[in-house]
């Protein structure tokens, strides 16, 4: 298996994204092949011990900019020379399986666009993040889109629904994925035009749709795929960070607040730490863009090398479980039910 890694991308680019690819390639036993400017990605890689690692390197010239204000116009510039074009382009041409940036995401949606392109007859390529809950059993909830189609239609919601449930099916191994569409409400005709309109779409798609879901419904793990709009599902993503965030802070504030409080903190840390890694988004590294015609994921921009590796390890699975092949599948079937909508 190769896997493509943007050793550019990130805010900690190249030194944590290369030490990520040297832990994942020793850990998971297989190819990363690190995309960007060659000098700067083997001076990194001659920090660390590589014996016996495949972890080739592909040159890039250019790099999309974290800040960049019209990342699609750049995209497109680039997208034979930046080290996401360059990274895609293997897979598109089956040198690698899958393509990993913890870049900008926009320059990451719109090259992959440029690049890749869209699986036929998929209509908009949604982007998913798996969201914690309290259920410790519990695998996440993957809420779609977070952010990539900011205005949708009702039959590319029920798109994303059905490629959010193959991926939490085949990449988390949960049996027949309990579908809900986040809504004010969770009686049948609450929400808004858009909501009300999916709604019976979703309940003739086949999918386990189990109606509407509310925010607090995420975290209480009601249901296993989220499917929304990507401007609300970009403001529930940003508000979860807010408040993991607050949480975090609240608790370092309080666990540090006097000496009995500290001494209490010595005895907690192990389980407190293990609490707080639930909330962790280097847990799982990135997040997949679907509908694409190539597997491509996007990390976090503040991603270390602990992040990176969790990626790596997301991106195997999702090669290994044949994620693209099921949503090509997908595809065919659903554009033969807009056809007879």
């Amino acid at each position: 298996m190769k896997i493509v890694l943007d050793a550019m991308g990130g805010d900690n680019a190249p030194s944590e994204i290369v030490a990520g690819a040297v832990q994942a390639a020793r850990q998971l036993n297989l190819t990363v092949i690190l995309v960007g400017k060659e000098a700067v990605i083997k001076a990194e890689l001659a920090k660390h011990n590589t014996a016996g690692l495949d972890l080739p390197v592909v040159n890039a010239a250019d790099a999309i900019p974290m800040d960049e204000h019209d990342p699609a116009a750049t995209a497109r510039a680039m997208q034979k020379t930046s080290s996401m074009g360059v990274g895609m382009k293997l897979v598109k041409d089956g040198e690698a399986d899958a393509f990993i940036t913890m870049g900008s995401t926009g320059g990451a949606l719109a090259t992959a666009q440029f690049v890749l392109g869209r699986v036929p007859g998929i209509k908009r390529s949604p982007l998913g993040a798996v969201f914690p809950t309290k259920v410790a059993a519990s695998k996440g909830v993957f809420v779609t889109d977070i952010g990539a189609n900011v205005e949708v239609q009702p039959f590319w919601l029920v798109q994303f629904a059905t490629m959010g449930a193959i991926y939490m099916e085949r990449v988390f191994g949960v049996q027949n994925p309990r579908v809900g569409i986040l809504s004010n409400g969770e009686e049948e005709g609450k929400g808004s035009e858009l909501v009300r309109q999916t709604y019976p779409l979703l309940k003739a798609s086949g999918l386990n749709f189990i109606g509407n879901v509310e925010g607090k419904d995420i975290t209480a793990g009601v249901c296993d795929v989220a499917v929304t709009d990507g401007f609300t599902g970009n403001v529930l993503l940003k508000t979860a960070e807010g408040v993991q965030d607050l949480i975090q802070t609240t608790l370092r504030e309080a666990l540090t607040s006097s000496f009995i409080a500290k001494i209490g903190a010595l005895l907690v840390k192990d389980t407190l730490r293990k609490s707080l890694a639930r909330l962790d988004y280097s847990e799982s590294g990135a997040a997949p863009l679907l509908g694409i015609n190539g597997l491509a994921f996007v990390g976090h921009g503040r991603s270390k090398a602990k992040a990176v590796v969790s990626a790596i390890r997301t991106a195997a699975e999702a090669v290994r479980q044949d994620v693209l092949g099921a949503v090509r599948e997908a595809g065919q079937r659903l554009t033969k039910d807009d056809d007879a909508a």
